[in-house]
């Protein structure tokens, strides 16, 4: 691939206010540099994601996401990062079983003191997502639904 064709992924990070926000913030202020393929979207806490928040995610262009939340036991809302966790260890394989690639979605544990972490943490799935290549499987599925010729021939 050329320089001019170099394949730059789209991240959507999930954030929880109180914790990985505030430890992004941290390492913004903190004149950390970071890759830039991210967009933010903060929540109040990442026990409160609906799985198909992440589906529409990929259906509109992302090629990765990330959702980070505070430290287990850290939470805010006293529990939210422990629902968040086990609705990750029963999603994962849902993930495999449609064909998106788990290696796509990360989750991680980021508190507000983390700056670094964050830095860290975003441009190791920004690497990842990279070597990946696209997320092309929604475009291939929309395709095929408008396609009036593959209907017939699938009967």
């Amino acid at each position: 691939m050329t320089e001019e064709n170099k394949f730059e992924p789209r991240i959507v990070a999930f954030l929880c206010n109180w914790c990985t926000y505030a430890g992004a913030d941290l390492a913004g202020t903190g004149r950390k540099e970071y890759q830039a393929n991210v967009r933010v979207i903060k929540l109040p806490c990442t026990g409160g994601i609906d799985p198909l928040f992440l589906i529409k995610a990929f259906e509109r262009g992302a090629d990765g996401i990330l959702v980070s939340g505070c430290h287990p036991g850290d939470c805010h809302y006293n529990s939210g990062n422990y629902h968040a966790r086990r609705r990750w260890n029963v999603y994962k394989p849902l993930l495999e079983f449609c064909g998106i690639n788990p290696d796509r979605i990360q989750f991680s544990w980021i508190s507000a003191a983390e700056g670094a972490k964050w830095v860290e943490t975003i441009n190791g799935v920004v690497d990842t997502v990279r070597a990946l290549g696209p997320f092309e499987n929604y475009q291939k599925l929309n395709t095929i639904g408008s396609d009036t010729s593959v209907s017939s021939e699938t009967g």
